[in-house]
């Protein structure tokens, strides 16, 4: 039997609210720093100062910047003994507060002479300078970033607490491009992502690669619509609940949220562009939850030109920011070069008409 949509579509704030129900944070696990780049930290260890001393950030002669004062190529310092070489990262000696180039001090004579001043930490970093003492080597809540690990790293640390939901995506044959688009978006958020594809897009094979609910979500890409081979919603309904199908969205109308077992479903359009939208505002909402991710950053800007929308349907926008301002590249139906172009995405919610040109609208940048 061919799936079809509802008389009416589900509203989104009611289809994402029966998503959400009962889902919670996945428990923490410990992951080396190159697994855990992207996940969510889940609290992190305290770190020591990092340098633990000081130490010379450049290569050169380490001497006390008080026995310089007045030093000049006309008026050199006599030292009685020769000053110790240092090279970067070397520690500094005892006494010594400053670091001078090669050609500011002078041993072709006898007697070694400055010819500079230096002034008090001149190519020196200071102990704790890099990494204060008790610093966290990553924010919980947050994205762990290639900076967040840069300072786990130089200080030791090995492995750090994250949540990393278990993504797993059942691709139904023919939509392919769709597939990876939500593959490599997903591993990109730091999700663990499991790839299955159904053997044909009939209901059985569909269910059979929906599985056990060995997972903390599903999402399946292709076969939401209506068309005669249409059976994800289908295969959903026998395997386990759908609890929306057909969404006040656009684009990605089609999709359907569910659940099998207690694991949440999303499906999503076959089509690269519907597929995204509906993966913004379905599947992030529930990736946030299951990793307690703190609310995801926007940036506020003007709109270039206004944005027409319907009442009645919430409506996804692509912008890409040109002269301080957020221009509309493609409202509710979306070209791959607008997603290819686009810098953040907009939630035109289904109450609103739109918004006039120089309305201040908060976006959500893509990639964060």
């Amino acid at each position: 039997m061919t799936q079809r949509l509802p008389s009416s579509l589900t509203p989104l704030d009611a289809a994402l609210a029966a998503l959400l129900r009962d889902v919670e944070p996945v428990a923490p696990e410990e992951l080396s720093l190159a697994e855990a780049a992207g996940c969510i930290a889940a609290g992190a260890p305290l770190m020591a100062a990092c340098p633990p001393h000081d130490i010379a950030a450049a290569d050169g002669w380490a001497l006390r910047a008080t026995d310089l004062v007045g030093t000049s190529a006309y008026s050199p310092l006599a030292l009685a003994e020769a000053p110790e070489w240092v090279e970067a990262g070397d520690a500094m000696p005892v006494g010594c507060d400053c670091v001078l180039d090669a050609d500011a001090v002078d041993a072709s004579g006898a007697l070694m002479q400055v010819l500079a001043e230096g002034v008090l930490g001149q190519g020196v970093r200071r102990a704790g300078s890099d990494i204060g003492e008790g610093t966290f080597a990553a924010a919980e809540g947050h994205p762990i970033s290639p900076a967040a690990l840069l300072l786990a790293r130089v200080a030791g640390v090995e492995k750090l607490s994250v949540r990393r939901p278990r993504l797993r995506i059942v691709n139904v044959p023919g939509a392919t491009a769709a597939m990876h688009l939500i593959a490599e978006t997903a591993r990109a958020a730091g999700l663990d992502v499991q790839m299955r594809e159904a053997a044909a897009r009939d209901v059985a094979s569909i269910a059979e690669a929906l599985g056990d609910s060995a997972c903390d979500l599903v999402v399946t890409i292709g076969g939401s619509g209506v068309g005669r081979r249409d059976y994800a919603v289908t295969a959903l309904a026998q395997h386990g609940a759908v609890l929306a199908h057909g969404l006040a969205i656009l684009p990605g109308r089609t999709a359907a949220v569910g659940r099998v077992g207690g694991v949440p479903v999303v499906a999503l359009p076959g089509s690269p562009d519907h597929a995204l939208a509906a993966w913004f505002v379905l599947v992030l909402p529930l990736v946030d939850r299951l990793s307690a991710r703190h609310p995801r950053r926007q940036m506020t800007l003007p709109l270039a030109r206004k944005i027409a929308s319907s009442v009645g349907i919430a409506e996804i926008a692509l912008l890409v920011r040109e002269h301080q301002a957020w221009l509309p590249l493609a409202v509710g139906e979306w070209s791959l070069q607008a997603i290819a172009r686009a810098d953040a995405w907009l939630l035109i919610p289904a109450s609103h008409e739109g918004f006039a040109a120089g309305a201040p609208v908060d976006a959500y940048l893509m990639p964060e």
